[in-house]
C-alpha cells in the first residue's frame, strides 16, 4: 500500500487557514513573495499571466505553485478583483529571524470586490458599493449599502424583487451579502447578473458598532445592515471607525426611475458604449474632485421631491452664474482639493502613508480661500454653506509641521518626519549624520596614513562597515594595521575595533529613529483619526458646492435657463432642447421645440417619420424634468414643470434572454409596469408601443394602452407611433392631443424639419427612410408599387376601432372597420374574440383565445387576469396555455 505523501508543517499551515476561505485565492506570505498552491496556483497563473512552477518538484505528488513580489502584490489582487474573485491575504505576524518552529501567519484582510479601499484615478468618480440584501418573514427585503472607501452607510425597506433589482441597477453593486432568506428563483437572477454573492450567518456581534445602526427604526434595515457590518468585520479585520452612522431612506421619497427607464433615458451609462461619453452625467459634469464627481452622480440617480430644496439649489447656482469671478475662484481652490472622504477613509482604515496626509494637508490649504469666495458673494444665498464649512485648520497645521514635502511610499523606513518635530528623533539624526561625517574623516585619514588613494570604506546588511583595499595595493599596507574580515577576488576587507565602535552607535541610531518615526507617524495618524467626523462633513459640504458650480457652469455654456415649479400638472416649455444631443450638434444645428401640456390635457400622441426625431423630443422632456428635479437649470427658453413622482420610459427594442424573454414581452411587462404603477404625477414615455406582434394585435393594444390611461392613470403622457389611424381618438379622448414631427418631400428625397406641429402626420415616409438608408433602388421601386396596391384596396376602408368612450355612447355613429376587429378590446379585458364583418363578404378574422360566453370557461378567466407574464418565461407560458387546454376539454 502505497504510503500518503508527507505535508510539511508550512504546507499544512496553509492548508489549515485557506480551510477558512475556501471561496478566496489565498496570497500566502513567503518571504519577499507572495504565493498561490494547488488549485489556487493554476487559476490564479492562467488569470495573471504568471509561471505556474511546482514545490516538492521531485516528490510523488508535487504541489502546484506560483508566486507575485510583495511589493507588487497590490497590482495582481486589483486584478483578481476587478474580474470578481476574493483574494485572503495572509501576512507573516512575526519576524523569521526570531520565530520558534513555524512563522505564525494570519489572513490580515480578505478584499472583494465590494470591499476595495483603492481606486484607480480613472474610477476615482465612481462609488464602489457593497449591498446587504434579507428577506423578513412579511416578505418585505431589507437593503443596506456601503461604500468601504468613503464611509457611506444607507439601508431601506423595498416590497417587490422588481425594486430589490432596480436598487441594485441604481448602485451598480459590485457585491452582494446575504444569509439563507432571499427566496431561489432571487438567488438565480443574482446569479445570472454576474454579480458575487457572499454569505454572512449571523448579524453584528461587535456592540462597539450599535452606534451606526442606531437611528434605523424598522426592522427589515437594521438587520441588512447588521448582516453588512458583520460581513465587514469578518473580511477586513481593521478599524472601521470611518463608517457613518447609517441613514435610513425611502425610494419613495425621490423620483423613481426603474433601472429600464435609467438605461433608456441614459442618464450615467451610454446604452451603446456602457461608457459615461454621450450620457446626462456626461454633459453635467465639470467638477474639479472626485467626490463632486461622485456626489453629482448620486443626484441624477435620485432626483429630489423635495420642492424647498430644490429652489435652494436653484438660487446658489444662479448666484454662481451671475458671478463669474466668485465662480472662478471657487473653481481654482476646488482645483486643490483631493478626495477628502477616500483619504478620511484610509486614515481610519489604517492604510494612509505620508503622501496621503501631505494630500490631505494640502486639500486643507484650500478652505479658508473658498471661505473668503464666498464671504464676498450674496449672503442671502451663500450664508448657509459658509457657515457649514469647518476649515479643520488644526489637523492641517498638525500634518504641516510633522510631514515632510517629499515623503517615501513606505511609513516603516524613515524619512517622514520634519527635523525640529521631536527633539528625540533630531538626537538620533544628529548622531547619524556626525557618524556619517566621522565615516568620511577615517577614510580621509586612513588614505593618507597608508598612501592608499582607493581606499574607501563600504557597508553591507551582513558585516556592516568595512575598510576595502585592492589586492593591486595590498602590499603597502602594514599587515598589523587591521583585522582582515573578507577576501574578494580583486579586493580585501578590513575592519578595525574603533570602526565597529561607531557601527554601532551608527545603526542603533538609524534603526531607533525609523522606530520612532513610524510612532511618530502613527500617533499623528491617530490623532487626525479622532478627528475624521468632521473631515467627512468637510468633504461633503465641498463636494455640494463643487456640483453646483458644475451645474451653473454647464448652465452659463448652453444657455439653460432656471425652471419654474408648479404644484399643478402643467407642463410649458418654450424652445426646449435635448441637452446631449445638443453637445453633440452644436447650438445651431439642433432644432429646438415647446412642449406643453396644460392641465387637462393628458396624452400627446406623436406621429411622424422615423428619424425626424420623435425619440429625441420624448426624451428631452424626460431629461430635462430629471435636470429639474436635481436642481439643475434646463435646456430651454422659459419652462414651467410640475414636481413628478416617477418616469416610466419604453422607448427602443430590447429583450432580455437571461429571463427568456422575447423584445415584445419585454415592452409589454414595462408597459404594464407604468400602467400598474403611475400616478397622475408621473410622467410615461411610450415609444412605438405594440409593433412587436401583428398590425392589427399592435394597433389593438396600442389603443387599449391610450385609453386606460386617458381614463385611468391619467398620468402625463407622450405616446409616439406609425399607427396613423389612432390619431382619430383626438374626436373621443378630450385628454388626448395630436401633434406631429414635420417632413417633406422633394424631387422623391425626404426632408427633416424636426420641429414638431399640431396636428396628426399625413404619412410615415417609411419607403423614403429606406431610402435614405442606401436599400438597392430596386428594391425600393417595387416596395413603392406595393403600397400602392395596398392603399388602393383600403382607400374605402376605415381602421380604427371604436374607442371605450365610443362604444359607452348610445348616439355615437361608428366608422365600418376594414376587418373584423375583437369587439372585446378595451382597457380592462384584452382577450380576443371572433367578430362579423359588415361587410357582404366574409373578411378574414382573429379567433378568439378563449370563448368569452362560456360559464364553464370563467375560472380560466379568472386565472388568466391574475397571470404575472412579466415573471414568467415563455416556456412557463406554454405549459400554462397547454393546462388551461387540458382544462377546457381542448
Amino acid at each position: 500500500m502505497a504510503k500518503k505523501p508527507r505535508v510539511t508543517p508550512m504546507m499544512q499551515q496553509y492548508n489549515e487557514i485557506k480551510a477558512q476561505y475556501p471561496d478566496a485565492l489565498l496570497f500566502y506570505r513567503l518571504g519577499d513573495f507572495y504565493e498561490l498552491f494547488n488549485e489556487d496556483a493554476i487559476l490564479g497563473a492562467k488569470l495573471l499571466e504568471l509561471t505556474l512552477t511546482q514545490r516538492n518538484k521531485n516528490s510523488a505528488q508535487p504541489v502546484p505553485m506560483a508566486g507575485v513580489p510583495h511589493h507588487a502584490a497590490q497590482s495582481y489582487i486589483d486584478i483578481l478583483v476587478d474580474k470578481g474573485y476574493k483574494v485572503a491575504v495572509v501576512e507573516q505576524m512575526e519576524d523569521p529571524a526570531q520565530a520558534e518552529g513555524m512563522v505564525k501567519r494570519e489572513v490580515i484582510q480578505l478584499v472583494t470586490p465590494g470591499t476595495r479601499m483603492k481606486t484607480s484615478a480613472d474610477a476615482a468618480k465612481e462609488n464602489n458599493y457593497m449591498v446587504a440584501l434579507s428577506q423578513l418573514p412579511t416578505g418585505q427585503f431589507g437593503l443596506a449599502y456601503a461604500d468601504l472607501s468613503t464611509g457611506e452607510l444607507e439601508a431601506t425597506t423595498v416590497a417587490t424583487t422588481g425594486n430589490v433589482m432596480n436598487e441594485l441597477s441604481r448602485l451598480e453593486t459590485k457585491e452582494i451579502v446575504t444569509d439563507v432568506t432571499l427566496p431561489d428563483d432571487l438567488m438565480a437572477t443574482l446569479t445570472n447578473l454576474g454579480i458575487l454573492v457572499s454569505y454572512q450567518s449571523e448579524g453584528l456581534a461587535d456592540h462597539q458598532l450599535d452606534y451606526l445602526v442606531q437611528d434605523l427604526a424598522q426592522p427589515a434595515q437594521k438587520h441588512s445592515a447588521d448582516l453588512l457590518l458583520a460581513y465587514l468585520m469578518a473580511t477586513q479585520k481593521r478599524s472601521l471607525d470611518h463608517l457613518q452612522v447609517a441613514k435610513g431612506y425611502d425610494i419613495a421619497q425621490y423620483l423613481e426611475l426603474d433601472r429600464h427607464s435609467r438605461a433608456n433615458l441614459e442618464l450615467t451609462s451610454n446604452i451603446r458604449t456602457q461608457q459615461r461619453s454621450g450620457t446626462l452625467l456626461w454633459l453635467l459634469d465639470l467638477t474639479k474632485t472626485a467626490m463632486g464627481g461622485r456626489l453629482l452622480k448620486q443626484w441624477i440617480e435620485q432626483p429630489l421631491l423635495d420642492r424647498t430644496a430644490l429652489e435652494g439649489r436653484y438660487d446658489i447656482v444662479g448666484g454662481l452664474l451671475d458671478d463669474y469671478f466668485g465662480r472662478a475662484a471657487l473653481q481654482e481652490a476646488l482645483q486643490g482639493v483631493y478626495d477628502l472622504e477616500r483619504l478620511a477613509g484610509r486614515v481610519a482604515f489604517g492604510s494612509a502613508n505620508g503622501r496621503d496626509l501631505l494630500q490631505l494637508s494640502h486639500s486643507l490649504e484650500q478652505v479658508p480661500a473658498i471661505m473668503l469666495t464666498l464671504q464676498a458673494m450674496d449672503q442671502h444665498i451663500f450664508g448657509t454653506p459658509l457657515a457649514d464649512l469647518d476649515p479643520v485648520s488644526d489637523i492641517q497645521e498638525l500634518i504641516s509641521q510633522a510631514i515632510t514635502d517629499d515623503p517615501p511610499v513606505s511609513v516603516k523606513e524613515g524619512g517622514l518626519i520634519k527635523d525640529g518635530y521631536n527633539a528625540k528623533l533630531d538626537e538620533y539624526r544628529y548622531t547619524m549624520q556626525h557618524g556619517k561625517q566621522w565615516l568620511a574623516d577615517l577614510e580621509a585619514s586612513e588614505r593618507e596614513a597608508t598612501g592608499i588613494h582607493s581606499l574607501k570604506i563600504g557597508y553591507n546588511k551582513v558585516f556592516g562597515y568595512y575598510i576595502e583595499v585592492t589586492k593591486a595595493n595590498i602590499d603597502r599596507l602594514d599587515p598589523d594595521r587591521y583585522t582582515r574580515k573578507q577576501t574578494l577576488v580583486n579586493a580585501e576587507r578590513f575592519i578595525t575595533p574603533e570602526l565597529k565602535e561607531h557601527e554601532q552607535l551608527i545603526l542603533e541610531a538609524q534603526a531607533q529613529s525609523s522606530e520612532l518615526e513610524y510612532d511618530l507617524f502613527t500617533q499623528l495618524r491617530d490623532t487626525i483619526k479622532m478627528n475624521i467626523t468632521r473631515l467627512q462633513k468637510l468633504g461633503a459640504n465641498l463636494a455640494r458646492l463643487d456640483v453646483l458650480q458644475s451645474l451653473a457652469t454647464v448652465a452659463e455654456q448652453f444657455n439653460f435657463v432656471r425652471p419654474q415649479l408648479t404644484d399643478e400638472t402643467e407642463i410649458e416649455i418654450k424652445d426646449g432642447r435635448h441637452p446631449v444631443v445638443e453637445k453633440v450638434l452644436g447650438h445651431q444645428a439642433f432644432v429646438a421645440n415647446d412642449v406643453v401640456m396644460p392641465v387637462d390635457e393628458t396624452i400627446m400622441l406623436i406621429t411622424g417619420p422615423n428619424m425626424s426625431g420623435k425619440s429625441t423630443y420624448m426624451r428631452q422632456l424626460a431629461l430635462t424634468v430629471v435636470m429639474a428635479q436635481i436642481g439643475s437649470f434646463v435646456p430651454a427658453t422659459s419652462a414651467k414643470l410640475p414636481i413628478f413622482d416617477h418616469i416610466f420610459t419604453r422607448i427602443g427594442a430590447a429583450d432580455d434572454l437571461i429571463s427568456g424573454n422575447s423584445t415584445f414581452m419585454v415592452e409589454m411587462a414595462e408597459a404594464n409596469t407604468a400602467l400598474q404603477e403611475a400616478s397622475p404625477h408621473s410622467l410615461i414615455l411610450f415609444d412605438e408601443l405594440g409593433r412587436g406582434t401583428a398590425t392589427y394585435d399592435g394597433m389593438a393594444l396600442a389603443q387599449a394602452i391610450i385609453e386606460y390611461v386617458h381614463d385611468h392613470t391619467q398620468a402625463k403622457t407622450l405616446f409616439s407611433t406609425h399607427y396613423h389611424e389612432l390619431t382619430s381618438l383626438d374626436t373621443t379622448l378630450p385628454h388626448l392631443k395630436n401633434v406631429h414631427v414635420g417632413a417633406t418631400e422633394e424631387d422623391g428625397k425626404l426632408i427633416f424639419s424636426h420641429k414638431v406641429l399640431p396636428g396628426p402626420a399625413d404619412q410615415s415616409y417609411g419607403i423614403n427612410v429606406a431610402k435614405l438608408a442606401g436599400l438597392p433602388e430596386q428594391l425600393i421601386k417595387r416596395a413603392s408599387e406595393i403600397l400602392q396596391d395596398l392603399e388602393a384596396s383600403d382607400q374605402k376602408e376605415s381602421q380604427l376601432l371604436p374607442s371605450q368612450a365610443e362604444k359607452n355612447s348610445t348616439n355615437s355613429s361608428l366608422a365600418e372597420p376594414m376587418v373584423a376587429y375583437p369587439s372585446s378590446v378595451t382597457p380592462d379585458n384584452l382577450a380576443v374574440e371572433t367578430h362579423q364583418s359588415t361587410s357582404d363578404s366574409e373578411q378574414p378574422s382573429q379567433l378568439a383565445l378563449f370563448d368569452i360566453a362560456s360559464d364553464q370557461d370563467e375560472s380560466v378567466l379568472a386565472e388568466l387576469k391574475t397571470l404575472d407574464l412579466a415573471n414568467m418565461t415563455p416556456l412557463e407560458t406554454l405549459l400554462q396555455v397547454s393546462k388551461w387546454q387540458a382544462k377546457l376539454g381542448k
